[in-house]
Parts: C-alpha cells; sequence; structure tokens
C-alpha cells in the first residue's frame, strides 16, 4: 500500500507544474516535510477542481466517509481509508469509493517509500521511489468532506485516500511482503494526472486511467536508512537520501 509518502518542494514548484492551480494566500503549507506518514491523519496539499477552477487545499489523510458520524466509528475506521484500490472504483458499484468518484484529487509528492523482505534478514529494508525527470508529481485520489465539523471552527473537514494499483515489475520486487504486497501508488503520465481532474470525465474515461501502468524504467528508487523510526540516520543525510545496507543481494529478475 502507499502510506508514506515525501512532500519537499515549493510553491512556485507546484505552480510550475500546474500553473492553473489558485491558492489561498492564508493557506499555511509546510513545504519541508521529507516524509508523512497515513495514519497519521495530518493535513497535505491536494487538488481539487471546484466551483470552475483548480484549487490547492490542505486536507487531511485518510477519509472519514458518511457512515463515520461518531467520534467512535472515526477512530474505528478511518486507518483503513488511506488507500483505495483502483479496481474497486467502477468494479464494486456497492464500494464506497464508487460512491465518491466523482469526488477527484491529485495530491502531489516528490516520492513515496515502501518496504522490501529479504529472505534470512530479520529487517525489511526500505526504499525512496520516486519519478524520472519529475521534480515533482501527482498522485491521483478521491476525497470527501468529513460529516462531523471542526469542533473549534464548525468547518466540515477536507480529508482524501489515494489510489493504489497491482505494482509493476519491479515494485513487486519492492513491495513483495506483508497482507497488501506487490501493490504499489498509482503513478500516471502528466497528461493522465491533469485529466484525472476532468470535471466531465466519464466512467470509460476514468477506466483507461485506472487501467494505466507506469513502467518500471519510469521509476527511479534508492535503498534508505529508516522511514517510521525517529532513530537518527548515523550520516546525519534527509530521510529520503541513499543509505548504502551492507551485503544488499539485486533484484533476482527486473522483468519479474
Amino acid at each position: 500500500m502507499c502510506y508514506d509518502i515525501s512532500f519537499k518542494t515549493s510553491m512556485k514548484t507546484i505552480r510550475d507544474y500546474l500553473p492553473d492551480v489558485q491558492t489561498d494566500p492564508q493557506l499555511q503549507i509546510d513545504f519541508d516535510r521529507a516524509h508523512v506518514m497515513a495514519q497519521s491523519f495530518s493535513p497535505c496539499p491536494v487538488i481539487i477542481f471546484e466551483d470552475g477552477s483548480y484549487k490547492l487545499k490542505l486536507f487531511e489523510w485518510g477519509v472519514i466517509a458518511d457512515y463515520m458520524n461518531t467520534p467512535d466509528k472515526v477512530r474505528q475506521s478511518r486507518p483503513w481509508m488511506c488507500n483505495a484500490q483502483s479496481e474497486k472504483i467502477l468494479g464494486d458499484k456497492k464500494s464506497y469509493w464508487h460512491r465518491i468518484r466523482k469526488q477527484r484529487c491529485l495530491v502531489p509528492v516528490t516520492g513515496f517509500y515502501e518496504h522490501r523482505e529479504i529472505k534470512g534478514w530479520k529487517n525489511k529494508v526500505p526504499y525512496f521511489i520516486k519519478l524520472k525527470e519529475r521534480e515533482i508529481f501527482c498522485i491521483p485520489g478521491l476525497y470527501h468532506y468529513s460529516p462531523l465539523p471542526d469542533p473549534e471552527t464548525g468547518e466540515m473537514t477536507g480529508t482524501f485516500t489515494l489510489l493504489t494499483r497491482p505494482a509493476n515489475s519491479i515494485m513487486r520486487q519492492i513491495h513483495n511482503g506483508g497482507s497488501n504486497s506487490f501493490r504499489m501508488p498509482l503513478l500516471l503520465t502528466k497528461d493522465f494526472e491533469q485529466k484525472w481532474l476532468s470535471p466531465v470525465l466519464t466512467d470509460s474515461e476514468i477506466n483507461e486511467i485506472l487501467n494505466f501502468e507506469m513502467p518500471s524504467e519510469e521509476l527511479v528508487y534508492q535503498t534508505v536508512f529508516t522511514i517510521r523510526s525517529s532513530k537518527p540516520r548515523p550520516d546525519g543525510k534527509e530521510k529520503y537520501d541513499l543509505y548504502m545496507w551492507p551485503g544488499l543481494p539485486s533484484f533476482e529478475n527486473r522483468d519479474l
């Protein structure tokens, strides 16, 4: 699944990437986030099409669905709403994701993290992955406004989920363990990213985007020291920087 992303960029980079996006000047965005974890439910910048224009907003990671109408229900169910399997958006009409398929968003990132299991190793090896020759890119998602108003402001909190799909050949070898192994975030061409936000997108066009598989050769990946641990790196570098693990075996088959 995709529970760990990196967002370390600038407003200028986002505007260069998506020139038509509008930003509230009062919006306080932290652009210096080497690691964001899904179940922290922290605010992240997302791009939506609303009231006839593309807008950059701060939404919390992890959808709060309409049926989560009490704080207890939110605590119980929200941890499982940070990712949505792309196959269920159109393939399962009873799925909550099918119901909100018209509420589409893009989440700007500079990369994401995943763990690799290695036979005979006690711990998984963490990786940082990004797209080749793209300083930032956007992971498509779905959004929903929480049914519970913010206790301080009375506003309905915007929440989002990231879309995942079956992994391509290289991601099958990185994300190769656990209950949700062999999956990856849905990665798109820039044209498909922008098309995802179109307010007139048909189910047929949605299906075309959901079925896109980013080729393995378009991914850049490297091992890092740790992802979720607060343990400092021995070399003092950023979380996403290369860390060489002694004795790391190469991938057995890049074309798997």
